[in-house]
């Protein structure tokens, strides 16, 4: 089952990444995202493309410029989230071939991500929306837009978010924190994946 889960790794250094990912993989999260304000990022998604691609979704997180998209394209990573909907980003992302997952808070920012050609989107800051908020924007979006929550989103409040009709989570420190060892961050990924798999 490849679960509609996405570990955001901030803070993760080149050194340890592929022994975080690896733990995370093997709890069956296979979607990885190393945000580029993270230690030297670009090196590690590309450490984390060329050892994963086959089996992961690898990519980049906190994506603000084409130029960055231009970046993560070239580590070879496939998947590119933002914190906000910036049409020039996701255009240059779609034009790339990689997935596009801008953030949005707001109806028109959810409509225009989607008319620029968003794979899916990020609701961000899950805090602020709450599911409610995702289910009163269901109304207006287009049949079969795929809305992951982030930021808000943990393993207590799923079941509240798939109610809500959320198709999927991004996940920070619940799943990674800088200074977590692999062992810590497995343990991690496996209690998150059991709730998932329980709530939904």
């Amino acid at each position: 089952m490849t679960r509609p889960i996405i570990a955001i790794l901030r803070g993760v250094t080149p050194e340890e990444v592929l022994a975080v990912a690896d733990a995370i993989l093997q709890a069956g999260i296979e979607k990885i995202e190393v945000p580029l304000n993270s230690p030297s990022p670009l090196n590690s998604i590309e450490t984390l493309a060329k050892a994963y691609s086959a089996q992961a979704l690898i990519g980049a997180g906190t994506v603000l410029t084409p130029q960055e998209v231009a970046q993560v394209h070239q580590a070879g990573g496939r998947l590119v989230v933002s914190p906000n909907c910036d049409v020039e980003v996701i255009r240059a992302t779609t034009a790339a071939g990689l997935e596009s997952w801008p953030g949005i808070f707001t109806p028109s920012e959810a409509l225009t991500a989607l008319k620029a050609g968003a794979t899916g989107l990020k609701l961000f800051p899950g805090d602020m929306a709450q599911p409610r908020g995702l289910k009163a924007m269901r109304a207006i979006l287009p049949a079969g837009t795929q809305v992951y929550a982030v930021g808000g989103a943990q393993p207590d409040n799923f079941a509240d978010w798939i109610a809500a009709s959320a198709d999927g989570f991004g996940l920070g420190s619940a799943i990674y924190k800088p200074g977590d060892t692999p062992q810590s961050v497995k343990q991690k990924a496996r209690a998150i994946v059991a709730a998932f798999d329980a709530a939904w």
